[in-house]
């Protein structure tokens, strides 16, 4: 089948770097214009935007803390004004925790982190579902993880986080999917970006290690790629996804990488 999302809107939570990047790009080049949430890296939203451009797409960028929902409505608010729709919204956006054990994390960093990876995909998906249920069909993405099959020690807020953010996933499938709307969650495993470089890092006590470093030890002889996953989601948008709803795709090559 070939897969076209020509006339769709998406917008990316986190799309200027890694995955959400790739998702970005990924979506354009199957036809979708793209609007680009970032938090604070402007350059690199204004590299992702003109990325898109030259692949003949509209595109722009929006500046907004995602956990913020006053930001979050001013910027659907945007996005809306700018290109008149919205039908795919991927609740990418995210941050690591900082591996302490639970008698040891801060609460502060507890709050912040629930707040990025369980109510901004909230906030977010509560803002566009008026304007999606008005679309021939909706989709939204939840960018999840794999931790959430092993919940490992000395990751709390990060598993907490994403864990709520499955269970808010597959709560809008069976609220939605009336309206014509699909739900489904991707779930990377270990990816080359820069905070699974940083993770690798932490863990293998090499400040400054490259990833690909790990590319042996992995499934299929490499590192996740941000455009493996990101093709996990152009499936699930498209129309050679027809009725899947409420799943989850693991990308961590079947290996349990994480």
């Amino acid at each position: 089948m070939n897969i076209s999302l020509e006339g769709r809107v998406a917008l990316v939570t986190g799309g200027s770097r890694g995955i959400g990047r790739a998702i970005a790009l990924a979506l354009a080049e199957a036809g979708a214009d793209i609007a680009i949430n970032y938090r604070r890296d402007k350059e690199a939203a204004d590299e992702t935007v003109a990325a898109i451009e030259k692949l003949g797409r509209k595109a722009k960028a929006y500046s907004a803390s995602v956990e913020n929902f006053e930001e979050d409505r001013v910027m659907v608010a945007d996005v809306l004004k700018d290109f008149g729709s919205i039908g795919i919204l991927v609740n990418n956006a995210g941050i690591a925790s900082r591996g302490q054990t639970v008698a040891d994390t801060d609460p502060l960093e507890l709050e912040r982190v629930l707040r990025v990876h369980a109510m901004a995909p909230h906030f977010m998906s509560k803002l566009v579902l008026p304007h999606m249920r008005k679309e021939k069909r909706g989709d939204i993405i939840v960018i999840s993880s794999v931790a959430t099959l092993s919940m490992s020690a000395n990751g709390g807020p990060y598993n907490m986080g994403k864990a709520a953010a499955e269970a808010l996933a597959l709560t809008l499938a069976k609220e939605e999917r009336k309206h014509g709307i699909r739900t489904n969650i991707v779930a990377p495993g270990l990816t080359a970006t820069d905070m699974g470089s940083r993770l690798a890092a932490a863990r293998a006590g090499k400040k400054g290690m490259d990833i690909h470093e790990l590319d042996a030890t992995m499934p299929f002889g490499h590192v996740c790629s941000p455009e493996e996953v990101a093709a996990a989601v152009v499936y699930l948008v498209s129309d050679a996804n027809p009725y899947a709803n409420g799943q989850k795709i693991n990308i961590d090559g079947g290996g349990g990488a994480m």
